[in-house]
């Protein structure tokens, strides 16, 4: 399973410098001569999220618009607060990537971000964080989007369905000849549960001939082809049962795995606070 989870979990890409990827400094500059929340939605929306579909796009909107208020809580000048945004944004793209459980990854991913801008190693990283401002990011970012990760992960990833196709050694594939004869049975079972329930009415109106054809006809049993049918769905909807109450299981132990380590990133960073 480890080795499985590895091939197909995407691994986090390399750490860059993000300063003006996504919101410029014209951007910038309006956001900050504005004090109207539609205004900085507006200004977020034409920068950041012009291809996204409602209602996705409010989910985006609120959370950039969140951060932005975040960074004049904390004083962050213009740089900061754009760096700051592009972090968030690569950081939720790289958790929508894939439908997996890629939460450690992402939590990595913003960490190596954050260090690549608060150390200073030109032309690798620059210093425009302090230590301080990077323990408020990192506790700012545990308590909204990380407690959210899964509500993320479910709105902006594509559901998975199973499309299942069987074939066997030794029995014929149905064809569509079988599947007429098929129907053609059984409309005629149809007919023949009719007359039987009309009862005399309808045999005094039917003809000798009638009968005589009606007796004729030889009662088909089931197909191996619709026994064997019958065999596979049933033991695909017991399989399904299963892998969906082990999914649900471990959906619920990640949940707990996750309040834990928050539970404990909090602690920490409350100590180094302090």
């Amino acid at each position: 399973m480890k080795a499985f989870e590895k091939i197909m979990v995407p691994q986090p890409p390399k750490a860059r410098i993000l300063l003006w990827a996504d919101l410029k400094q014209s951007d910038m500059e309006e956001i900050e001569k504005t004090k109207s929340i539609q205004e900085i939605e507006r200004i977020l929306c034409h920068a950041l999220i012009t291809d996204v579909a409602q209602p996705k796009q409010g989910v985006l909107l609120e959370l950039y618009t969140n951060l932005v208020l975040f960074c004049r809580e904390q004083n962050f000048n213009r740089e900061q607060t754009s760096v700051l945004i592009s972090i968030i944004k690569n950081v939720h793209q790289f958790n929508t990537e894939t439908s997996l459980n890629n939460m450690n990854h992402c939590f990595t991913h913003c960490s190596e971000l954050l260090l690549c801008h608060s150390v200073r190693r030109p032309p690798f990283s620059i210093d425009l964080f302090s230590s301080e401002q990077v323990q408020q990011i990192l506790f700012n970012f545990i308590n909204t989007y990380m407690r959210h990760y899964f509500l993320y992960k479910y709105i902006f990833t594509p559901e998975v369905r199973l499309d299942l196709s069987l074939s066997y050694i030794g029995i014929p594939e149905d064809t569509e000849e079988t599947a007429k004869s098929e129907s053609t049975l059984d409309g005629e079972g149809e007919t023949e549960r009719e007359i039987e329930m009309d009862g005399e009415v309808q045999q005094s109106m039917a003809s000798p001939e009638m009968k005589t054809i009606e007796k004729d006809i030889p009662k088909q049993g089931p197909t191996p082809q619709s026994v064997l049918r019958t065999i596979v769905q049933k033991e695909v909807q017991e399989e399904v049962m299963r892998l969906t109450a082990q999914l649900e299981k471990r959906l619920q132990d990640s949940a707990d795995h996750l309040n834990c380590a928050i539970s404990k990133l909090e602690s920490s960073i409350k100590v180094v606070r302090k």
